[in-house]
């Protein structure tokens, strides 16, 4: 099966997706030493804390339906491609768990945090066992592009880490411009995307200018999602983001559309400005006042238009691999991710 032979919603296509993937994560992490699987398990959605099983949601999946459909547009077997996105989804979730540790996050996917739950030294465990399993899986496939691919996982994680670095060290400075921001995002979030889509021409069996231009496909989509996800940590609904309104403003974070805010030159950047060096973090009451002097100084717009200019590049990388249904659906599912509710 390359890939469903009818026009099909993305909602179809990511369950697809996850039916061809779960498997094989519950397999890998049914490896990992009992303790880390517990934890990880729980991340997952699968089981509560003490090992139930929940039917609560584990995410949509993205990546690794990106891998799968990578691997489809080039005409190769989304089936021999799951290793990568069992791997790509491993890694993914390594991030989460530390990334909601660094940040202090509560909930995630509308339930307490790992972390929270079991405490930051063992999240933090669970996630260098989801990464070091990310790595074994590609290392056990028997795919003769296991080694490539290990390559090509290990120096996104190394972007990843250095943008998330960098995303917590301008937590602690007044000023950040808009380029340093950009940096930050395609580390953080885009390098993955870009990894995952190459994985999945790499696994595919194509050619290096195929995995080129796919890798280009998820940098640029990578980077959408970024400013997406950024409006969403400040306007987007609970239920639809797992987090609290205005979550963003209220860790004081320099997200894409506030960094923008910041550097507009308006008295509505001026402001906020002043909000977000104060020594106190913002109360309740004052964080619809922030994210309003967000729009008004253009962050919001800004953030918007660059969504839809960096769609608009992904789309012209994936033209380059011609025609096909595959192809058809990773461009819609990249929609799915641009034009989420902001």
């Amino acid at each position: 099966m390359v890939a469903p032979e009818r026009v099909v919603s993305t909602e179809q296509t990511l369950a697809w997706s996850r039916e061809l993937v779960e498997p094989a994560l519950r397999k890998a992490v049914d490896t990992l030493p009992a303790s880390m699987r517990r934890i990880a398990g729980y991340h997952l959605g699968w089981w509560d804390q003490h090992g139930a099983q929940v039917s609560t949601g584990s995410g949509k999946a993205i990546r690794p339906a990106l891998v799968l459909l990578s691997s489809a547009v080039i005409g190769g077997s989304p089936r021999e491609a799951v290793p990568a996105a069992v791997g790509v989804e491993l890694v993914h979730n390594f991030s989460l768990l530390h990334d909601d540790v660094m940040d202090g996050d509560l909930t995630r996917r509308h339930r307490p945090t790992a972390w929270s739950v079991f405490g930051i030294g063992s999240a933090i465990l669970a996630g260098d066992a989801l990464l070091t399993l990310a790595l074994d899986v590609l290392a056990s496939s028997g795919d003769p592009a296991a080694a490539t691919g290990m390559r090509t996982l290990s120096a996104a994680v190394q972007d990843l880490v250095d943008g998330q670095c960098a995303d917590m060290e301008f937590e602690h400075r007044a000023t950040v411009d808009l380029a340093e921001c950009e940096g930050m995002a395609a580390g953080k979030t885009a390098a993955l995307m870009g990894a995952a889509c190459a994985l999945g021409g790499t696994f595919g069996r194509g050619t290096p200018e195929q995995v080129g231009h796919l890798c280009a496909f998820g940098e640029q989509l990578g980077l959408a999602f970024q400013h997406v996800d950024d409006l969403l940590g400040i306007w987007g609904k609970p239920k639809v983001t797992g987090k609290p309104v205005y979550s963003d403003l209220r860790n004081r974070k320099k997200s894409l559309p506030v960094v923008a805010a910041l550097n507009s030159g308006s008295a509505a950047g001026e402001e906020l400005a002043e909000l977000y060096a104060r020594s106190v973090p913002p109360s309740n009451n004052e964080l619809p006042y922030m994210a309003d002097l967000v729009d008004r100084a253009g962050g919001r717009a800004w953030s918007r238009a660059q969504a839809a200019e960096l769609m608009g590049r992904a789309v012209v990388r994936l033209d380059e691999l011609g025609t096909s249904t595959a192809a058809a659906e990773l461009a819609d599912l990249a929609r799915l991710l641009v034009h989420r509710d902001h």
